[in-house]
């Protein structure tokens, strides 16, 4: 049945690799059941009601991803989104957390109707071909800031910004210990090389007391608190209508980033950069907000950790379902997801990134029209902490490049509109 459905040995894959990768991006996205709902909570959220509408909302999207879409890609509220409704809506802008839930899930609606219309495919389509080789290249870069910092190996610094980190520190050795394995393995050709190098660094650090486990089994909270308790009137406000769509673009332009990025990765792209299927992937994100919303979270989106479970082997929709059953029995399990600590998946980031790196190797360098606009979106991904405003300044330069060289007709109408609106956005919403 599994075979039939998913079409596991047409895309040269069996349920033993599947399960291998599904297991491994649920261990590298396990982090946001905790930080989702710590982050929430400053905007007068109850913690443990979020944690309960953070797994649901991370499983609702995975599986809708993985039995609509069938890709192998995860789902859940997304970090930077989930900042912006804390510190930029509801403390920034007094606005209550029910009408900024509100927010979400209008903006998911919005989403939906233009996923289900050509436009969103369209505009994904449209993007040059070098443009998806930067934006895949640029979450590998993305992800090896969030890694290194994750690991104690880059610190912030107020004289050069960042700068290196204390290597002697316990955690931070684990996590090079945990990455030389992983690479280690990996030239061995050993399955689950990222699985069992983030198992091994959590185990090895509990001796040490840099890891600790605190029980296995809780039941979970109740989730009352925050189950539709959205605000859907105040939110279609005039004066909130911005913050509706500050978080459609931003959730439009990150998910369609790392959609591309993480096809690309897994080899599901043609030779013209198009993706199969890819309206049923767009529906599955903008549904998984609404549901989000609904739940009680911010908005939900497809994971750029869901690399790391592609880089295990996973190839369709069925590593996404091992996902959202992961998630549905985190709920029981709190004690021991939140005991995987930063430093072990860490090096699962860092090693995943090193993977996706090489897709600049893929560009035409002698066109500098080309390769400068990709070099500018893979190196702002990670130096502005977005893949969105990565992308933006990557559209820009490509319509500028291109315009100033007399070639202002190989730009496609959709990349056009939308070098406009993110120059837009910089200048007037920041």
């Amino acid at each position: 049945m599994l075979e039939r459905y998913f079409g596991l040995a047409e895309t040269g894959t069996n349920l033993r690799q599947e399960v291998l990768a599904g297991l491994t991006t649920f261990l590298t996205m396990a982090y946001i059941v905790v930080v989702n709902p710590s982050i929430l909570s400053d905007a007068g959220m109850e913690w443990g009601a979020v944690f309960v509408a953070t797994c649901l909302a991370a499983a609702l999207g995975c599986l809708i991803m993985g039995l609509y879409a069938n890709y192998p890609f995860g789902l859940a509220p997304g970090m930077g989104l989930n900042a912006y409704f804390t510190y930029g809506v509801v403390l920034g802008m007094g606005i209550a957390w029910p009408t900024a839930l509100g927010a979400v899930f209008v903006s998911g609606i919005l989403f939906l109707i233009i996923s289900l219309l050509p436009i969103r495919e369209w505009i994904i389509n449209a993007i040059p071909l070098s443009l998806k080789m930067a934006i895949s290249a640029g979450i590998g870069f993305f992800l090896a800031i969030i890694a290194l910092k994750n690991a104690g190996v880059v610190v912030e610094s107020q004289a050069t910004l960042v700068t290196l980190g204390d290597l002697s520190a316990p955690p931070t050795l684990l996590a090079l210990l945990g990455f030389f394995i992983m690479i280690g393995l990996s030239h061995h050709r050993i399955p689950g090389a990222v699985l069992i190098g983030i198992i091994a660094v959590s185990l090895i650090g509990v001796p040490f007391g840099v890891a600790e486990f605190d029980g296995v089994v809780s039941l979970p909270p109740d989730p009352s608190a925050t189950f539709l308790a959205m605000d859907i009137v105040g939110a279609l406000e005039l004066g909130l209508i911005t913050v509706v769509l500050v978080f459609l673009f931003i959730d439009l332009f990150d998910s369609s980033g790392t959609l591309v990025g993480l096809s690309h990765r897994a080899g599901f792209l043609d030779s013209e950069g198009r993706l199969g299927r890819l309206r049923s992937a767009l529906v599955a994100d903008s549904g998984a907000t609404i549901g989000g919303a609904a739940l009680g979270t911010s908005t939900t989106t497809t994971y750029i950790e869901s690399a790391a479970g592609v880089n295990a082997g996973g190839r369709t929709g069925l590593t996404a379902v091992v996902i959202a059953a992961m998630f549905l029995v985190s709920l029981f399990f709190l004690p021991v997801v939140s005991a995987i600590p930063a430093y072990a998946t860490a090096p699962a980031l860092l090693f995943v990134a090193c993977m996706m790196a090489r897709g600049l190797a893929e560009l035409q360098w002698d066109d500098i029209t080309d390769t400068a606009p990709a070099v500018v979106t893979a190196i702002a991904m990670p130096l502005t902490f977005s893949i969105a405003d990565g992308m933006g300044l990557g559209f820009i330069t490509y319509v500028a490049g291109k315009t100033l060289a007399g070639r202002a007709r190989e730009v496609h109408v959709a990349v056009w509109v939308i070098a406009v609106l993110f120059a837009l956005r910089f200048l007037f919403i920041h």
